[in-house]
């Protein structure tokens, strides 16, 4: 296990791989241990990190750092204390939250963006995203396999604080109301059949601006790098493959993409 001392607080990480820099944030359910998989195939080509954001995993409970812009702040110091420039974010649910506030405040450290099963207002939650205790929301949200059940085997280190506390700021800020402007090439995936987080209307998809694009990986819902890691983990190297600068929608030259962008 790796670990940093950030303003006095212990932060939990794991670390694969040379060349640039990849950050793997993980979402309400689970902790960095479901990247496991997309961390060794990212770490060929990459850095590859994925960090326990404040109250999940191994890294500290503190219920005054659990808001989204915190959670920023403790990516913009581990870049800072680790040495790192600018960085490919890929972020699950709160985790793509956690990325958007982070490239709000710090634009320039980011060089892309994947945001999985990431919510665009705060209704498209379902309820029993917002009410359910950890336990039942893996119930509910992760097959019952033994890949599954070793990826989210850090669920009961989570402090239900941080899931509730985090939610309530989302619901109160204006944090993707803007999305749209910030210039940061961004690839929105969604899994279908996932029952917590509703998708972008067809309208939405069609309004988005040139540097962002959504495909849907068929087949998959909340945990689309767990449901078909295979299908996945393509999509994501063809995504961190492209030239820095360039627009995800070039995706849709790949005859295998083509099928699943909405």
């Amino acid at each position: 296990m790796s670990a940093i001392i950030l303003d006095g607080s212990m932060v939990h990480y794991e670390a694969l791989g040379r060349g640039r820099p990849i950050v793997f944030l993980h979402g309400w359910v689970g902790s960095w241990r479901y990247w496991i998989n997309a961390m060794q195939i990212a770490s060929t080509s990459f850095r590859a990190y994925a960090i326990d954001l404040f109250g999940f995993g191994d890294t500290s409970h503190d219920p005054l750092r659990y808001s989204l812009e915190r959670q920023a702040d403790l990516i913009n110091r581990f870049l800072e204390e680790m040495g790192i420039g600018k960085v490919a974010l890929v972020g699950h649910d709160l985790g793509a939250l956690v990325g958007f506030s982070f490239i709000k405040q710090w634009p320039k450290s980011v060089d892309r963006m994947m945001a999985i099963n990431c919510p665009l207002e705060y209704d498209a939650l379902n309820s029993r995203m917002r009410t359910a205790t950890m336990p039942e929301l893996v119930e509910w949200l992760a097959a019952r396999t033994p890949e599954a059940t070793s990826a989210l085997s850090d669920v009961s280190k989570t402090d239900p604080l941080a899931v509730s506390a985090s939610m309530a700021g989302f619901q109160s800020s204006n944090l993707l109301a803007s999305f749209r402007d910030y210039e940061v090439p961004s690839l929105f995936v969604y899994g279908p059949n996932d029952p917590a987080v509703t998708p972008p209307s067809q309208e939405r998809t069609d309004s988005l601006p040139t540097h962002m694009h959504q495909v849907n990986l068929e087949g998959t819902g909340h945990f689309p790098m767990i449901d078909n890691p295979t299908q996945f983990n393509r999509l994501m190297t063809d995504f961190l493959a492209l030239d820095s600068g360039a627009s995800p929608r070039e995706l849709q030259m790949k005859e295998e993409w083509k099928r699943r962008v909405r």
